[in-house]
């Protein structure tokens, strides 16, 4: 049974990873220390006012995985689901209605409610728990869409409809597994101090997913693959141990800030990959 220091450690380490994903810089289309590029409603206070405000729905989905019981994990995940709409409500008020990690609220949500879980049931793999909870979320989330009117729609159902994007839910779904077999792997190979290892990671994650943030702001799928052409060219660079990737990563945020482009789902996959660094203390 997880005991009271093991669950500090794992809710400290979910708001670890939302302080460090801020702090990295410098974050093309996102906000850092030194930018707000994209974003000018908000800045890294913002930020730091938003995860302090979370750090009670992440001690109630460490909660809800270290007592469950069923056997049935999508009930588990249907148990923090309420947590969420209230952490929303609470992000909401210390942001002062900007939303900063209402994406974080469920994918880290999800990941610390199954790394609690599995302290009791350490024969499963974190992925296997989270496909477990979230079996068949795409199916219920997006069906009878049609039938919805256009204005009731959400980004993401629209992003869904449009082009078949499934965005976070879908990687969700998957076990996250731009995480697992991209991310992650990337952050054990990346050397450096901890900030060049996270842009490295950062701009792995851009170089291999779908950023539904991104084409929500260029209103158009093509501007995937112009991310992944300015991952490549950032490594072709060298990366952030040289003087010519980190010019390019300046002049990259001066290009997402002129044409209002973001990377937030980008950074919310770099914060799961974060806590996990964290948990497996390669961070």
């Amino acid at each position: 049974m997880m005991d009271d220091t093991q669950k500090t450690t794992l809710v400290s380490d979910a708001l670890r990873a939302l302080l460090y994903e801020v702090s990295v810089n410098p974050k093309p289309g996102l906000v850092d220390p030194v930018s707000s590029g994209p974003h000018p409603d908000m800045d890294v206070f913002t930020f730091i006012d938003s995860a302090v405000s979370l750090r009670q729905y992440f001690d109630r989905c460490a909660t809800h995985g270290a007592n469950f019981q069923g056997d049935n994990l999508h009930d588990l995940f249907l148990g923090i689901r309420p947590d969420g709409v209230v952490a929303e409500h609470t992000m909401f008020g210390a942001t002062e209605g900007v939303n900063t990690h209402k994406g974080a609220i469920f994918s880290l949500g999800i990941l610390v409610t199954a790394d609690a879980y599995r302290v009791d049931h350490n024969e499963y793999s974190l992925q296997d728990i989270v496909k477990a909870m979230l079996k068949d979320l795409t199916v219920n989330d997006f069906k009878d869409l049609d039938d919805k009117s256009p204005e009731s729609l959400t980004a993401g159902e629209k992003q869904y409809l449009k082009y078949g994007i499934k965005g976070i839910r879908g990687e969700a779904e998957a076990g996250f597994p731009t995480v697992m077999n991209v991310a992650l792997p990337a952050l054990r190979k990346h050397q450096g101090t901890k900030n060049q290892r996270l842009l490295d990671t950062l701009m792995t994650i851009v170089g291999s997913t779908v950023d539904t943030n991104l084409v929500k702001r260029a209103q158009t799928d093509s501007v995937v693959d112009w991310a992944h052409q300015q991952s490549q060219h950032y490594f072709a660079l060298g990366g952030s141990r040289t003087v010519q990737g980190m010019a390019f990563l300046n002049e990259l945020n001066a290009v997402f800030t002129e044409r209002n482009l973001s990377l937030g789902g980008s950074a919310d996959l770099l914060i799961l990959t974060i806590f996990i660094g964290l948990r497996e203390e390669i961070i």
